[in-house]
């Protein structure tokens, strides 16, 4: 297995942090491994806000879900799906261009996210940690106001970067799914009760799978936060379609 096969297998979030700073170096170089990831026609369907001001981050801490570690991160990159500047560009030479619709905003959030995946992946190839903050896309009217969201212009992801604690080095990574059941060969295959429970009963450990499953849906996928950013992303969805125009 090479280095960096290694380090994607070895990779887990971090959320305690060192007083360490990221050097100005690194941090040109996440951004630089960013920007050269894959993109769809070359087009860099993404914004990146480096958000280095200490009282934004410390309120970003507050509305993504209350996670005061966010505060203390390093570095706080915000990855935005952009469909502005593209379509201002093609508007700026006269060209008859229709509006962004939904499908180029997927287009962006996967650029975007590669993009973010790159910067994760550099970094941990520097020892630099990281965790993914998927909470950016809840409170839609703060998050606008905070960070200027333009139409067409949705916070994909949000990723805090900092050099990870001894405690954190040493805690186990989440175990993740046997790939018999994530891999399908040539056709999407639906899994009955029973494969899903041998796919997810490892994680439930004493608790027993139905007692942890039913504990996980509450804890996560009927949470107040999960509602909340569905209400979010259909806000933001809104400028992408024609009910929104």
């Amino acid at each position: 297995m090479n280095e960096t096969l290694r380090g994607l297998i070895a990779r887990k979030s971090v959320r305690v942090f060192t007083e360490r700073e990221i050097s100005p170096e690194e941090k040109a170089a996440i951004l630089r491994a960013a920007a050269e990831a894959p993109t769809a026609g070359n087009q860099q369907l993404y914004t990146i806000l480096d958000i280095t001001d200490p009282a934004l981050k410390a309120r970003l801490s507050e509305t993504c879900d209350h996670q005061p570690f966010i505060a203390e991160a390093g570095l706080v990159l915000i990855f935005l799906a952009d469909c502005k500047k593209w379509y201002d560009a093609y508007l700026s030479v006269g060209c008859d261009a229709r509006a962004p619709g939904v499908g180029d905003l997927l287009l962006a959030v996967s650029d975007a996210n590669i993009a973010a995946e790159n910067a994760v992946t550099a970094a941990w190839s520097l020892g630099i940690g990281s965790c993914y903050i998927g909470d950016i896309m809840e409170n839609c009217e703060i998050h606008r106001e905070l960070l200027g969201l333009p139409e067409y212009v949705f916070p994909a992801a949000m990723v805090v970067f900092g050099y990870p604690t001894e405690g954190q080095l040493a805690r186990q990574k989440p175990q993740r799914a046997a790939m018999e059941h994530i891999v399908h060969e040539n056709r999407y295959r639906e899994m009955d009760a029973a494969e899903l429970r041998r796919m997810l009963e490892p994680r439930a450990g004493i608790k027993g799978y139905a007692a942890w499953l039913t504990a996980f849906c509450e804890r996560k996928y009927n949470s107040d936060f999960s509602r909340e950013m569905t209400r979010s992303v259909s806000e933001y969805m809104k400028q992408f379609s024609e009910e929104g125009k």
